[in-house]
């Protein structure tokens, strides 16, 4: 036999999870039919005492979910990963615990969204790699299921709480740093247009170009992400540019090596400050991860509370300098 849920209670008595909640902890700010009708689905349905107990004490089950990302090439993959770790550990001393759960795509968890609520007393999730038409953010909200984004949501009002990082400004420190260092054909490896973060990193260089009056004008790409599409793009590139900002370490790792086979010279900056960035001596934007998922602890207990409006918080990145890239001011 199935374990009975609050979301359970919920679907038969054809009210949300919330009303069942106030049924349990607050039943005088609910109509008097609807309270009878969840009382009845509660007894119906046989829910544990020991459960509704715990509700009533603090509301909550102190239990919230995320998904883990598919590991890619094995070198961005680990950026999510760091946020995990970051999540589960502000998670802790706020008296929450972390499920994880994995999805394919967004049919996929939204579905999974639905086999959770059922099984599981969730508190809220939090979402991560958030993108343009981002429907799972819609589908939380209308089943009233309490969400934080690490991420903004992409074209769409900022109708819930959420934390980014501000990628456009991580693109501009490294675009700034080359020019700094004496750079004028600084190029861009970046992904196909049409993604958030992606199209964010972008601007971030072409905005810095436009205001030093330097053209960008034919030396980007725009490539799937991975080590062998970022050395193939470079390759196409060299010798127009004579730094380059890439949207992702594997990108620029790819760089390195096609740099390295033609025997020309560029500085190279990546993003996301991965293990393997640090290791081979790769200049890299890294990400406030840490911080990041404190603060979407603290933002999801602030939903979780109904305190005030939804807030937005977009943190700022940092450029780690190593050996790829100089750090005076000559070349």
């Amino acid at each position: 036999m199935s374990k009975v849920t609050i979301a359970t209670v919920a679907e038969r008595a054809g009210v949300s999870r919330q009303t069942v909640s106030n049924v349990l902890n607050t039943p005088e700010v609910v109509r008097e039919e609807t309270r009878e009708r969840v009382l009845e689905a509660i007894s119906a349905l046989g829910y544990r005492a020991n459960q509704a107990a715990r509700q009533m004490r603090t509301g909550r089950s102190r239990l919230i979910a995320v998904r883990i990302e598919p590991s890619r090439d094995g070198i961005n993959g680990s950026v999510l990963d760091r946020f995990l770790h970051g999540l589960t550990d502000a998670a802790a001393p706020a008296g929450y615990r972390v499920m994880l759960y994995t999805a394919t795509d967004d049919t996929d968890e939204i579905a999974t969204y639905e086999s959770l609520l059922t099984s599981y007393d969730l508190d809220a999730f939090v979402l991560t790699s958030t993108h343009h038409g981002d429907v799972r953010t819609s589908w939380l909200a209308e089943h009233e299921v309490p969400f934080v984004t690490f991420g903004r949501p992409w074209g769409a009002p900022d109708t819930h709480s959420w934390v980014d990082v501000d990628n456009a400004a991580g693109t501009a420190a490294a675009t700034r740093h080359l020019l700094d260092a004496g750079h004028r054909r600084i190029g861009f490896l970046g992904w196909p247009a049409g993604s958030g973060v992606g199209d964010a990193r972008r601007a971030g260089w072409a905005t810095t170009l436009a205001d030093s009056s330097l053209p960008g004008t034919g030396l980007d790409r725009a490539v799937a992400d991975g080590i062998e599409s970022g050395a193939a793009a470079v390759a196409d590139l060299l010798p127009s540019v004579d730094a380059l900002v890439c949207a992702s370490d594997s990108l620029a790792l790819g760089a390195l090596r096609a740099i390295r086979e033609s025997g020309h010279t560029c500085a190279v900056i990546g993003f996301d400050d991965t293990p393997v960035a640090q290791a081979v001596g790769l200049t890299s934007v890294s990400q406030p991860l840490t911080e990041a998922a404190a603060r979407c602890i603290d933002l999801l207990a602030d939903v979780l509370d109904h305190s005030g409006t939804p807030r937005q918080l977009l943190l700022a990145p940092s450029l780690v300098l190593r050996q790829t890239t100089p750090q005076g001011a000559t070349t």
